[in-house]
């Protein structure tokens, strides 16, 4: 019998084929919406979760707000990494000076750092070197820069051994950073040089002590005592004042962005399926119009011993039939966006998830069957001599 009445949901739907795909639109369009919207969130969450994961989970950042005229200098950081939860820890200043070579003359972003910064930050070498302890203790004028900036100001990458001057000081090139490994939050096409934290106090005026600076906890677990060990150490230092100073724990950062990227995706997804109920309505209405324009063949299928129960059967496997096309159509609509959105937009992944997929098909079945429910029930409870009798 389901066969039977499967034959005849799919001559009913060709038999108005227009008909049968502008009812589908609805749940073509709601699915695509649904797989597209929510893979984009998800290569976005992707996307900046690595970016800070790259980071580093082990990752904490203090920030001094009011020295309490008890500024932190350079010498007194290797007493924060006395204590066993913390291994590592880099002061981070910046300032932006004017890098020059040959005839070239560009704005360039420069960090005064120590060694410990490129472990911290997990930053990978091009060619070269990262800075040195001796080049911090000797003023050393020595500078890493990142790709984009090898490139700009020496013309190729492999800029190790090549001079550049840095607001009238020259300063020899030890090492060129990887392209990805510039700094969070910048982008690829900004100049950034790393010097020695002690150089650059003598060159930017704004920089005299210690007031932003990095630390890595001994490993992944330790990393709630770390950050009691910093805020407990900066309490002592700052006078028991909570407002004079920040730290920013990665992975808090890490779960808060997990979190509401999450949300985000739900509530795009949540828009998304408005779409299909919009969809589900439509396939309601199509049917009402189909019992309508079939009460004749209702009559007849009556008369000849077909049950109540055979009639609303056929009805609802139709709608169902429908809503199920409209499905698998919108999910081939959706795989085909995300091809063409990941060549527009390279830096992300966009990743049909399958359990987006089964959501879809399962939210999809039971629309067809909700909607479809009222006009199958319609045709089965109509009496077959009325049925008979009408003229349409």
């Amino acid at each position: 019998m389901i066969f039977q009445s499967l034959k005849m949901a799919w001559k009913a739907i060709r038999s108005n084929k227009m008909r049968s795909f502008l009812t589908m639109l609805g749940i073509i369009i709601g699915v695509a919406s649904l797989i597209v919207l929510v893979s984009i969130a998800g290569g976005a969450t992707n996307s900046v979760t690595d970016q800070i994961a790259n980071m580093g989970t082990n990752l904490l950042t203090v920030t001094i707000r009011d020295n309490k005229e008890n500024p932190l200098r350079l010498s007194e950081l290797s007493d924060f990494t006395e204590d066993e939860a913390i291994s590592m820890a880099a002061p981070n200043a910046q300032s932006s000076f004017t890098a020059k070579s040959g005839y070239t003359s560009e704005s360039i972003t420069t960090y005064g750092t120590t060694a410990a910064y490129y472990d911290i930050q997990g930053l990978e070498l091009g060619s070269g070197r990262f800075l040195k302890t001796t080049d911090v203790d000797n003023n050393s004028y020595v500078a890493v820069i990142n790709e984009y900036a090898a490139t700009e100001l020496v013309g190729r990458t492999n800029a190790v051994g090549e001079s550049i001057s840095l607001d009238g000081k020259s300063f020899l090139v030890i090492g060129v950073l990887k392209e990805e490994d510039s700094t969070i939050g910048s982008t690829s096409e900004r100049l950034e040089a790393y010097i020695p934290f002690t150089t650059l106090t003598r060159m930017a005026d704004n920089v005299l002590y210690v007031t932003n600076f990095y630390v890595a906890s001994a490993d992944e677990n330790s990393m709630d005592e770390a950050e009691s060990v910093l805020t407990e150490k900066m309490l002592q230092r700052l006078g028991d004042d909570e407002d004079a100073f920040t730290i920013v724990n990665q992975s808090s950062v890490l779960e808060a962005m997990t979190s509401v990227t999450n949300t985000l995706a739900l509530m795009l997804g949540g828009i998304a399926a408005i779409s299909l109920v919009v969809g589900g309505i439509g396939i309601m209405n199509i049917m009402l119009v189909s019992v309508t324009e079939r009460t004749k063949e209702i009559g007849i299928r009556k008369a000849i011993g077909a049950g109540r129960g055979s009639i609303m059967l056929q009805f609802l496997i139709e709608a169902l039939m429908i809503s199920l096309m409209g499905c698998v159509i919108g999910i081939g609509s959706a795989w085909g966006i995300l091809k063409i959105a990941g060549i527009f937009m390279s830096s992300m992944s966009f990743d049909i998830s399958l359990q987006v997929v089964w959501i879809a098909v399962g939210f999809s079945a039971c629309i067809g069957v909700a909607f479809g429910i009222y006009p199958a029930n319609k045709a089965a409870r109509k009496h077959p001599i009325e049925a008979l009798r009408y003229s349409g």
